[in-house]
């Protein structure tokens, strides 16, 4: 009798919201995720975006850095149509076609905390709707490791503590499927 693959339906996961922007047009798309997405459980401090100046020119200085992360759990394939949604909020609040927030869509489970984005690369997946993702940061036994292509600001303690409290939620909210 020939052995049979057997597919398993994969676990929810949670997702969050990376932001990038001045301080009140962070505020404002908080609130406008929470519209989209759902009550929102976890925020992280807003701290500066002092990694990189890739968004200056953009956006200008004095840039900030927020993550959130919504109630619930969701399918993983939701995560194409979630960077979707915030394309279109960074297009509605753009001004003379330059984006006034960078959102990035990502989710968490019990191993890894994976993003959206738009640009392929050697280390990402195609996952739908002309968007691709990458495992950002994996779980080891007491707490999240970073990996080659981490971005600086996710390796920051105020990333890896967010990340770790919104893991601790998924597990809430993961046991509460299986009762």
């Amino acid at each position: 009798m020939a052995l049979e693959a057997r597919r398993h339906k994969p676990m929810p996961v949670k997702l969050f919201c990376g932001l990038i922007g001045r301080r009140e047009r962070i505020e404002q798309v908080v609130s406008i995720l929470g519209r989209r997405f759902g009550e929102i459980d976890v925020e992280s401090p807003i701290i500066p975006f002092d990694v990189t100046d890739y968004y200056t020119e953009e956006m200008g200085s004095d840039l900030m850095r927020m993550w959130v992360s919504f109630k619930g759990l969701r399918e993983r394939g939701f995560l194409a149509l979630a960077k979707h949604v915030t394309l279109e909020i960074e297009t509605d609040l753009a001004n003379d076609g330059k984006r006034s927030i960078n959102i990035d869509p990502g989710y968490v489970d019990n191993a890894q905390v994976v993003l959206a984005t738009t640009k392929n690369y050697a280390h990402r997946i195609y996952i739908g709707m002309g968007y691709y993702a990458e495992v950002t940061l994996i779980y080891r036994r007491n707490g999240f490791v970073t990996l080659e292509w981490t971005y600086p600001d996710y390796r920051s303690p105020v990333a890896l503590e967010f990340f770790t409290q919104v893991r601790s939620i998924y597990h809430d909210e993961v046991a509460t499927l299986e009762t």
